[in-house]
């Protein structure tokens, strides 16, 4: 907090001798907004986050009043400030305050504002004008796709860093597992310019320019439009040709009297010898990606690699025997060939038809996989997994000499680089949750009812929680979360943001929603986050207090979110940004979870506990797929 003030008395010094050259009126200007960036430093100084955030935000408005009418010698004098002020808004969203982004803007040209001709009344053409319908607008395969190529393109077009390969247009726009990145007509909402905005990507010392961002966020505000011929050409290519799509085999479903699972048996053996090169590879190799089943069948530049009834004629066992092929024997890099029984179990599979037993075709396999073992792991093994887990995700966020408090508790392993006190008062507070928790989400007892115990992190800063994710989840979290939770098939946590500070009723409020949303995804594997999300939010909503100014936020997000859903299928497919995916699915469950629908709730909740596919019991329980019932709750809720 010191640094804070005494940075802006360098400042308040650095511009005396500049300020001897201003018009009154700009040291007018100069010391308004130093005076801003000064209250800005007490309060954060005090700990009132909230008014510093409204104080940097008052000179960040100033500052752009300042270069429009100011002089070069202006805005020279207010450069220290814009430093500060640019550190501070980084400082600030560290501790959840939310502030427009910040950007420097570019020096006044001395010259330019002295001498501005009239354009001319007739101006001359000196090339052939180029039919158009809008001459302003930014072309995706001229003007984006090359930024695209040039600043995002080893990690997420040569690789697939985070599971995102924006390749092709159609990739772009579909987005990471996470969801949709490009929302048209939506800077704010589009998670592309958020991250290059606050700094976090592009990674690896690499910058997007001030004049390419521009572009970048002018394209989304012109609707985020294709001008190619094929949106599913490569876009280091610009406008090439997509090569010609390869028929993929149907997937077939098992029947149950298969003797090999691929789940179970041949979903970890590929995980294991596979990885890092076909599945979470940085790089395609041989255009192979399996990190799903539906990509499994597709195969690669090769061909198919699986055809389904006839294991010895599939280039998948001809590579991993080594035999009949062109180029190395399977895995590659050096790695120890399979067994002859680990090539033979996945032959056999092949043989049966190559089915699938998993929740479905685009599910991770990575996930499928720990899901088969964590259905056949006794309550033991799980504990020392998660536990193994979490002190891995701890040794990537605690720093050198931090200590790390924990305690254990009947449902919980809680640990972080908070206080022991506050790690204790955590570890009590989601004990007491239980009871609520349980009345939604019904299961055995201690460290049954979540398969193991769950794991609570807990982070004394905004920015250690920010760090968190980052490093253990390789994303960003937006600005307001101070908890969240995540479920992988073996891996089950909450991570928030605690101190000693805080008041018990504060941690409280922000454990609960994450802890219901947990119970919820871990009564099945395939339950989607919309769902379980939705839950946890009416749990906490309906046991806790929220003010006037925060459900107000609420219903107006909710009302935007209803007015931006085209269709179940836009949301089912992740189309909406995922604020507004979160709070559609708040007010749909919160539909699901009234009186006249309850008991329609519990039993599809108690069919997945008993291993139905969530989309089975959905129906079931609601008499309506999941689509058609979203579809009349659209209808319902828009009054139509």
């Amino acid at each position: 907090m010191r640094p804070f003030l005494s940075l802006f008395c360098i400042i308040s010094l650095s511009v005396i001798s500049g300020a001897a050259e201003l018009s009154s009126r700009e040291k007018t200007i100069l010391n308004a907004i130093n005076s801003a960036v000064g209250k800005a430093g007490a309060d954060y100084s005090s700990g009132d986050y909230a008014s510093a955030g409204e104080q940097i935000r008052k000179a960040m408005n100033q500052i752009d009043v300042a270069v429009k009418v100011g002089t070069p010698d202006l805005y020279d004098a207010l450069d220290p400030a814009m430093k500060r002020i640019s550190k501070a808004h980084a400082m600030l969203e560290f501790e959840g305050v939310s502030l427009p982004p910040f950007r420097k803007p570019a020096r006044p040209d001395a010259a330019a504002m002295e001498a501005k001709p009239d354009p001319p009344k007739s101006p001359t053409r000196t090339t052939p004008p180029t039919p158009n319908p809008d001459p302003n607008a930014i072309s995706f395969t001229k003007q984006v796709a090359p930024i695209l190529a040039n600043r995002c393109g080893q990690c997420h077009i040569q690789g697939s860093k985070g599971q995102f390969n924006l390749g092709t247009f159609a990739m772009l726009m579909k987005g990471p597992p996470e969801g949709v990145v490009v929302f048209a007509e939506d800077t704010i909402g589009s998670r592309l310019i958020e991250t290059i905005e606050t700094g976090d990507m592009p990674r690896g010392g690499g910058k997007v320019s001030p004049p390419e961002l521009a572009i970048l966020k002018g394209w989304i505000m012109q609707g985020a439009k294709f001008d190619g011929q094929d949106p599913n050409a490569p876009i280091a290519g610009g406008v090439a040709a997509a090569p010609a799509a390869t028929q993929v085999p149907e997937v077939k479903r098992a029947t149950g009297n298969e003797t090999v699972s691929f789940a179970r048996d041949v979903a970890p053996l590929l995980v294991g010898n596979c990885n890092g090169c076909h599945i979470n590879a940085m790089q395609d190799r041989g255009g192979l990606r399996m990190d799903n089943f539906t990509q499994i069948l597709k195969g690669g530049d090769s061909g198919q690699i699986i055809i389904p009834g006839k294991g010895d004629d599939s280039l998948l066992i001809k590579k991993l025997k080594g035999m009949g092929i062109e180029g190395d024997r399977m895995p590659a890099g050096g790695r120890p060939a399979l067994a002859d029984k680990e090539i033979q179990l996945i032959s056999t599979w092949i043989d049966e038809g190559a089915t699938l037993d998993g929740a479905s075709a685009m599910q991770p396999i990575t996930v499928m996989s720990q899901l088969a073992w964590a259905a056949n792991a006794t309550t033991d093994q799980m504990n020392e997994k998660r536990q193994e887990l979490a002190g891995t995700h701890m040794d990537l966020v605690a720093t050198s000499g931090t200590p790390v408090a924990s305690k254990t508790t009947e449902h919980f392993y809680v640990m972080g680089t908070s206080s022991q006190g506050t790690i204790d008062l955590v570890a009590q507070q989601a004990e007491a949750h239980m009871k609520a928790v349980k009345l939604v989400a019904r299961g055995g007892d201690g460290d049954e009812f979540f398969h193991g115990k769950a794991t609570i992190f807990v982070l004394p800063r905004r920015y250690d929680y920010s760090e968190f994710a980052k490093m253990v989840e390789g994303r960003s979290v937006p600005s307001d979360w101070t908890g969240h939770w995540k479920f992988d098939g073996i891996d089950a946590y909450a991570a928030v943001v605690a101190t000693d500070r805080d008041e018990e009723d504060e941690i409280a409020d922000r454990l609960l929603a994450p802890l219901a949303s947990l119970a919820v995804a871990t009564r099945g594997g395939d339950i989607p986050r919309w769902f379980a999300e939705g839950v946890g939010a009416n749990v906490a909503g309906r046991t806790t207090s929220k003010d006037r100014d925060v459900k107000l936020r609420l219903q107006a997000e909710t009302s935007e979110a209803l007015a931006s859903c085209k269709d179940a299928k836009a949301f089912l497919d992740g189309k909406l940004n995922p604020v507004h995916t979160d709070r559609l699915g708040a007010a749909m469950v919160s539909t699901m979870m009234d009186r006249k629908n309850r008991k329609q709730f519990d039993a599809c909740l108690r069919s997945v506990a008993d291993d139905v596919p969530f989309e089975s019991a959905f129906a079931k329980s609601f008499r309506a797929p999941v689509n058609t019932w979203i579809n009349n709750w659209l209808a319902w809720a828009r009054g139509s």
